[in-house]
C-alpha cells in the first residue's frame, strides 16, 4: 500500500467511526442524569416518602442507622418487632380508626353521667388516598396529632365527668370548650371509649387560644391517676403511687423500665433543625423517616402492640410536627437601652452559648451527660440512655418553663443564677436543695445574666 492510499484508508476509517451512531444507554437507564433533589424540597420529602412507605429494606435500614445505642430496651425492643416482614410488627392489623373531638356538648353530656356516644356515621379518620403534595401531609397530619386515639384512657375519662378535677390537673380547653387531646372513638374491641391524643401534651390554651405544639405544662397525669385510684378505691402500688406524686404538671415517666426517670414533656417546635429526637438523643435524626419510624412505633406501642398505624398516618404526623412553629416573640423594645441589652446578651450567647445551641433553632448535637451535668438518670438509664443530652430548642423559649430534661427550674432567671447550685437553693420546681449541672453562665456579673435572658426572650 502506497503512502497516499495508506492516507486515504485512514480517512475513510475515520469518516465510518464518526458516522457511527452512539451506542443507545444501557436498558432501564435514560441518557439524561437528573441532578439529586435538594434536601427538605418537595421533590426530595417524595422521594423520601416512597422509600418509607414502600421499601421495607428502607425502613429497617433507616431505623438501625437512627438507633443510638442498639443496646437500651428502647432499641432493642424495636430491632427484634420493626420492619421484619412476615413478623414482628409488620404481622399486626393496620387500624384506621374512627373517632370525634370531645366537643363542649360531648363533655357536657360526660359530667351529666351520659354515656359518650359516636355516631354510626363517623368516617374512618384517613380516606385511604395517599396525599399528592406536602400541604395534604401536613393536613392529614394534624388529623393524626388530634384524632388518632394513642389509647383509651379511663382516667382522662374519669376527669371529664368531674370538670373542676379536669381543670385542676390540667385538662384545658380553648374558647370553643372543646378538650384538645380527647377522643371518643370506637375501640378495637368495637365498643365506644374515650381516647387520649398527641395533643393532650403538646398543646396548650393561652388565653383561650389553642397554641399546636406548646407542651401542656399545666398538665399533671400523676396526680390525676392517683387522685382516681383514691376515689374508686382501686388498689396501685405504693412505689408506683411515689413515684406519680412527685412528676408534677408538665412531667411524665414515659420509659418502659423501672428507672425513674420523669422528664419535662417538650415543645415541639424546630425539630427538623435538631440532629437528635427525645431530650436523651435516643433516636438519630438522620430524615424524616427516622421522625416517622418513632411516630410509628409510639402509637401501635401505646395501643399495647395490638394494632399498628397505616404508615400513612406516621408519616403525615411526621410532617406535621416538622410544620410547627412558636408564636411569633414580644416585639422588640423601643428604648435604645432595652435593645443595647438584647445586643449584648446576643453577642454573649455566641460567644459562650453557640458551641453546643448551635443549629438554626438554638439547639445542638447530643453532648455527654457528664459535661451537662443535670441529673444523669434518663442519660444512663436503661430504657433510652445514651449517656448524652440533647441540647433543646431555644424557639420560644421565654415560654418554655420550667428549664432542664426534668423540668427542676422555674425561670430563665434561676437557670443562670448561681444561688441555683447552692445547698440552701429553696425555688426548685421539685422542692428544696441545689438543682446541679448546666452551670454555665452561673458564673457571670449580674448584668451580663441579665443580658443574656433578655436575648433569650427575643428567640
Amino acid at each position: 500500500m502506497t503512502g497516499v492510499t495508506a492516507r486515504l484508508a485512514l480517512v475513510l476509517a475515520l469518516t465510518l467511526v464518526a458516522c457511527k451512531k452512539p451506542e443507545p444507554p444501557p436498558r432501564g437507564r435514560t441518557a439524561e442524569v437528573r441532578p439529586p433533589a435538594v434536601p427538605w424540597s418537595d421533590a426530595w420529602l417524595d422521594g423520601e416518602a416512597e422509600r418509607f412507605l414502600d421499601d421495607l429494606a428502607a425502613r429497617r435500614g433507616a431505623l438501625e442507622a437512627s438507633l443510638k445505642n442498639a443496646k437500651n430496651s428502647y432499641s432493642r425492643q424495636r430491632l427484634g418487632s420493626y420492619a421484619l416482614g412476615d413478623r414482628g410488627w409488620d404481622t399486626l392489623p393496620a387500624w384506621n380508626p374512627r373517632s370525634a373531638p370531645v366537643t363542649a356538648n360531648l363533655a357536657a353530656r360526660i359530667a351529666a353521667g351520659q354515656e359518650p356516644g359516636l355516631p354510626e356515621e363517623t368516617p374512618p379518620l384517613w380516606d385511604g388516598q395517599r396525599p399528592t403534595t406536602q400541604a395534604g401531609w401536613v393536613a392529614l397530619g394534624r388529623r393524626v396529632f388530634f384524632a388518632y386515639p394513642l389509647r383509651e384512657d379511663a382516667f382522662v375519662e374519669y376527669a371529664l365527668a368531674r370538670p373542676a378535677l379536669a381543670a385542676e390537673v390540667g385538662i384545658e380547653r380553648p374558647a370553643n370548650g372543646e378538650v384538645p387531646g380527647a377522643v371518643v372513638f370506637a375501640s378495637v374491641d368495637g365498643t365506644t371509649r374515650i381516647g387520649i391524643t398527641c395533643a393532650l401534651c403538646h398543646s396548650a390554651v393561652e388565653r383561650g387560644e389553642l397554641i399546636v405544639g406548646r407542651a401542656r405544662r399545666r398538665f399533671d397525669y400523676g396526680r390525676l391517676r392517683l387522685f382516681v385510684h383514691r376515689e374508686t378505691g382501686e388498689s396501685i402500688e405504693p412505689e408506683l403511687a411515689r413515684r406519680m406524686a412527685g412528676w408534677g404538671p408538665g412531667r411524665a415517666d414515659v420509659t418502659e423500665d423501672n428507672d425513674e426517670d420523669p422528664v419535662a414533656i417538650p415543645d415541639l417546635w424546630g425539630l427538623r433543625a435538631q440532629s437528635a429526637l427525645t431530650q436523651a438523643g435516643t433516636i438519630r435524626h438522620i430524615g424524616p423517616s427516622a421522625l416517622a419510624i418513632r411516630q410509628e412505633t409510639q402509637l401501635l406501642h401505646s395501643n399495647h402492640q395490638r394494632v399498628r398505624p397505616p404508615r400513612e398516618l406516621a408519616w403525615a404526623l411526621a410532617m406535621f410536627v416538622y410544620s410547627l412553629e412558636p408564636p411569633p416573640p414580644a416585639p422588640p423594645p423601643v428604648a435604645a437601652a432595652a435593645r443595647d441589652r438584647i445586643a449584648r446578651g446576643g453577642a454573649l450567647f455566641a460567644l459562650a452559648c453557640a458551641g453546643c445551641h448551635s443549629n438554626s433553632a438554638y439547639g445542638g448535637d447530643p453532648v455527654p451527660v457528664a459535661r451537662v451535668g443535670t441529673d444523669p438518670a434518663l442519660a444512663e438509664g436503661g430504657a433510652r440512655g445514651t449517656g448524652q443530652y440533647r441540647p433543646p430548642s431555644l424557639l420560644g423559649v421565654a415560654s418554655a418553663a420550667p428549664y432542664l430534661h426534668h423540668g427542676a427550674v422555674q425561670s430563665l432567671e434561676d437557670l443562670l443564677a448561681p444561688e441555683r447550685l447552692a445547698p440552701g437553693y429553696r425555688r426548685g420546681v421539685q422542692g428544696p436543695g441545689p438543682v446541679v449541672g448546666h452551670a454555665f453562665g452561673t458564673d457571670w456579673p449580674e448584668p451580663d445574666r441579665a443580658a443574656v435572658v433578655a436575648f433569650l426572650r427575643t428567640l
